[in-house]
């Protein structure tokens, strides 16, 4: 993403230690909303779903879209983001992209039809990847030693607890229903938290450039997105819609998108440009196996999230509340390994992230057992120990993910590899709420009923972390 990214992924052995931090504490915590909001924005919505399309007389389609549409704009621009920061400066872009993020949360709170939210929506994802890539670059050109390894840990921390969290304060908003708000409330809470972080931003956090910008490539960014909205949009309309015509025409046009795409990148890169996807970075072997390990994760991580809180809310018949409470046993696992995980990912390398597929697929395997045994008899008391031993692993998974792998990757390459990585994560969230979403909808609809539903999600999940545990292997077992 930046160059200044690839230093965040130097052994903390081999980082020189630095006397004092030229970022204070609430300096670094008001950096650190750069990477907290927009993955709260992302998780916190799952629980208000149903609510929104009651209220918007809106379609699981477009429910689905309110979700992935964010993700959209997100992942295509968090390069874009980066390299613009790079060469206008980070805090300036920092600043754009929290007072837009901080807007475009009101609007969303205000919105008044579906269209509105979901345009919103495509525009907040946008203002997300103008934040986002200023924190990992800031913290790498301003910090050294062991005050940058506490920032990165900490970052990882900020990511790990938005995710845990969002749906649980999503359905405590949701429930409490201050002032008639309802599920505007998961919106709203956006706009205090932006404001005061503009003001403590503006005073507090320095100013830092690129020696030398890159080149942003927007060719590169309109194709990928013009690959997503191909993919994406048949995936989440086509169902509710009955498989009209121009979604197999879309499914169909993704092939030779992706094509023109990597050829474009594939130039870019053989006349000296700065391509969005450099192709030198996709052939290293570390890559390769970090991008298939994190579109396994993010996908079936993102899908999950999306059709649990409608799966609690449906024949289960739990108000947002007790769905969003459903989830704390899997934000206590996700938030102990959050602190814990650079740690152990010291100790253990790759290993750690093998560890935590294996514990994922008990945790997945048990939510089975209870959704095929028991539902809609279900309450946040008997979901509690699956979903405490899912969220342990999917820790275990995610938070040393990018760190270990880029830790394999030559230094001069860490900087895009890690802009990549992060670009898969935000495209597989979005990817996950429209595929593992159009499944769970589909077969809620037939005689397996939303229980049986719930419990293929989590049997594929199971499957899927299984098969991943050979390939995590290949991976060096050390850092």
């Amino acid at each position: 993403m930046t160059d200044q990214l690839q230093a965040a992924t130097t052994p903390v052995a081999a980082r020189p230690r630095a006397a004092a931090s030229p970022l204070g504490p609430v300096a670094l915590t008001t950096l650190l909303f750069g990477a907290f909001l927009p993955m709260l924005s992302f998780f916190i919505i799952n629980v208000a779903l149903p609510a929104i399309g009651s209220d918007l007389s809106a379609s699981s389609g477009e429910l689905q879209l309110v979700v992935g549409s964010y993700g959209i704009a997100n992942a295509t621009l968090l390069v874009v983001g980066g390299r613009l920061g790079d060469g206008f400066g980070r805090k300036r872009l920092f600043l754009i992209g929290l007072t837009g993020f901080t807007v475009m949360s009101l609007i969303c709170a205000i919105a008044p039809t579906i269209g509105v939210l979901l345009a919103a929506r495509v525009v907040q994802g946008a203002t997300a990847a103008a934040m986002t890539p200023q924190v990992l670059a800031s913290i790498s050109s301003l910090l050294t030693g062991e005050h940058r390894a506490r920032a990165m840990a900490m970052f990882g921390v900020a990511g790990g607890a938005a995710a845990a969290l969002g749906q649980i304060l999503g359905g405590v908003l949701v429930e409490a229903n201050v002032f008639d708000l309802g599920w505007r409330a998961v919106f709203l809470v956006n706009v205090p938290v932006g404001l005061l972080a503009v003001v403590a931003a503006i005073r507090l956090l320095p100013e830092t450039k690129a020696d030398k910008a890159q080149r942003v490539d927007l060719v590169g960014a309109t194709l990928l997105a013009l690959t997503l909205v191909l993919l994406l949009l048949p995936l989440t309309e086509g169902r509710p819609l009955g498989w009209p015509l121009w979604t197999w025409v879309c499914l169909a046009a993704t092939i030779p998108a992706v094509v023109v795409l990597g050829l474009h990148q594939h130039r870019s890169e053989q006349a000296s440009k700065s391509p969005l996807i450099p192709p030198t970075v996709l052939r290293l072997r570390a890559m390769r196996i970090g991008l298939l390990l994190a579109v396994a994760f993010f996908t079936t991580f993102g899908g999950f999230m999306f059709v649990f809180a409608l799966a609690t809310q449906g024949e289960a018949h739990m108000s947002p509340l007790e769905g969003g409470l459903s989830l704390l046993p899997m934000a206590v696992g996700f938030l102990i390994t959050s602190i814990y995980g650079p740690r152990l990912q010291v100790r253990y390398g790759a290993g750690l992230i093998l560890r935590g597929w294996i514990i994922q697929a008990v945790g997945y395997s048990l939510l089975a057992i209870v959704a095929l045994t028991i539902w809609p008899d279900v309450n946040p008391w008997k979901l509690a120990v699956p979903m405490l031993v899912a969220g342990f692993g999917s820790g275990l998974v995610m938070v040393p993910l990018i760190g270990v792998v880029l830790g394999q990757v030559p230094g001069a390459q860490a900087g895009l590899g890690s802009g990549i990585l992060l670009t898969s994560q935000q495209t597989c969230l979005a990817l996950g709420a429209a595929t593992v979403g159009t499944a769970y909808l589909s077969l809620a609809g037939t005689s397996w009923g939303q229980g049986g539903a719930l419990a293929a999600v989590a049997i594929a999940i199971t499957a899927i972390s299984l098969l991943m545990t050979p390939v995590t292997h290949q991976l060096r077992s050390r850092p």
